[in-house]
């Protein structure tokens, strides 16, 4: 693209304001770019940037400061439990079983997220189900992914009252959406034959649109006894299974060797 010399000439760029370039910037939505004009223009002159250069990086500028807020949106969307901790923190080394290093490892590159695989983190209390869990989350999150958290006694009370209460609406069609949903401590409360069938609809429902991370105290072969209707769990258990990892954590609890 040529630039119409005699314009150029009657451009001063020593008294043009920033403050109206920021303006500008803001109204093609480039937020970010605008806070940071000021500074950037004075590096950019420091350094002695060329036009590509300059452009290059006030671009570069807006992308990661868009990708900072949708991450912060999406990790006040998952409604994870206070405090989660990274993946990082956990140690398979505890585990008698179940989970290697090597695994753990692979897990966090979600390769398994993009095609819409399930996890499934069976075991006794105490062993850093959950901890892996969110941890995944928000490997997520920062990766650019979409996540919801609900422990299961929510997500069934969610389930319940979707056709009547506005707020369990909305939380239902966003956690539909996501593309990770975590669904913490199944077994650990009884539902009932309603609930059993409503949870069967939901999993049917996200059956290869989003991928979900099961915590459970029970093994696969006792949730048909846990869900009061051994059909409709072998259907559901069909869905969950069919792009799974499954892992069986054993070991002495975490908390009680480190109290």
């Amino acid at each position: 693209m040529k630039v119409n010399k005699s314009i150029a000439r009657n451009i001063d760029t020593e008294h043009i304001p920033i403050q109206h370039l920021c303006s500008l910037l803001e109204t093609f939505a480039l937020k970010h770019s605008s806070k940071q004009l000021p500074d950037i223009l004075e590096q950019a002159e420091n350094a002695e940037l060329t036009y590509r250069q300059f452009l290059l990086e006030l671009l570069e500028i807006e992308v990661k400061g868009r990708n900072e807020r949708r991450r912060k949106r999406n990790y006040s969307a998952a409604h994870f439990p206070p405090h989660p901790r990274r993946l990082e923190e956990f140690d398979p080394g505890e585990l008698e079983s179940g989970l290697t290093e090597t695994q753990l490892r692979q897990l966090k590159e979600l390769t398994w997220l993009d095609t819409r695989g399930n996890i499934v983190l069976a075991g006794p209390p105490g062993l850093g189900k959950t901890m892996v869990a969110v941890g995944l989350g928000l490997e997520a999150i920062n990766s650019g992914y979409t996540v919801c958290f609900e422990k299961m006694v929510n997500l069934v009370q969610i389930l319940d009252n979707a056709e009547t209460e506005r707020s369990a609406m909305f939380r239902l069609k966003t956690i539909k959406k996501a593309q990770m949903v975590i669904i913490d401590e199944i077994g650990y409360t009884p539902i009932t034959r309603s609930q059993a069938n409503r949870f069967f609809t939901f999993i049917r429902d996200t059956y290869e649109t989003s991928s979900v991370v099961f915590t459970t105290n029970k093994e696969i072969t006792e949730w048909a006894e846990m869900m009061g209707d051994p059909v409709l769990t072998t259907a559901m258990l069909d869905w969950i299974l069919h792009h799974a990892k499954c892992f069986s954590l054993r070991g002495k609890s975490y908390r009680l060797k480190h109290p």
